[in-house]
């Protein structure tokens, strides 16, 4: 069995800010509540290899991993992939942007699967993405939207 996550949003904003803010890698801490920093390992062309360093959990352990990732301004994509997978068999990540009425539509794609020793399984890891994804996919529409000017659109209701 892997997991498969799909998330998106609109956000009030023009398409170029909206991909300029969210491919800022060095900016991910102040754009993400969840990572306390990102440490740019190598560059080659468009791929960048980066350590992401989380803020503690509730039991106090800091997760930490390296991925790659790859813009592709001309197709409005992203991929990346963890290279340290940790607790993952694989994690694929694909971000996708469109232009819509109202702003940008962004939407996240997650295709993964745990080991067999990860402390948590498929379906667990599923759920806590779904419910994260909404969670960061809000606060980034909101500090993207005042970038742009506006005011931050009303929380998501659960």
């Amino acid at each position: 069995m892997a997991g498969h996550t799909r998330n998106e949003i609109t956000i009030a904003a023009p398409l170029d800010l909206v991909w300029d803010m969210t491919n800022d890698l060095e900016n991910w801490p102040q754009l993400f509540s969840e990572y306390a920093s990102v440490e740019v390992l190598k560059r080659e062309g468009r791929k960048t290899t980066f350590r992401l360093t989380m803020h503690p959990d509730d039991n106090g352990t800091v997760w930490s991993w390296v991925s790659e990732r790859e813009p592709d301004r001309e197709n409005r994509t992203v991929r990346a992939r963890r290279v340290e997978t940790g607790p993952f068999a694989h994690m694929d990540i694909h971000w996708a942007y469109e232009e819509v009425p109202g702003g940008t539509r962004m939407v996240w794609t997650q295709d993964f699967a745990m080991k067999p020793e990860a402390p948590v399984d498929d379906d667990w890891m599923t759920d806590n993405i779904n419910r994260n994804s909404k969670v960061q996919m809000a606060l980034i529409r909101d500090k993207i939207q005042q970038a742009a000017g506006d005011r931050p659109a009303p929380a998501l209701a659960d």
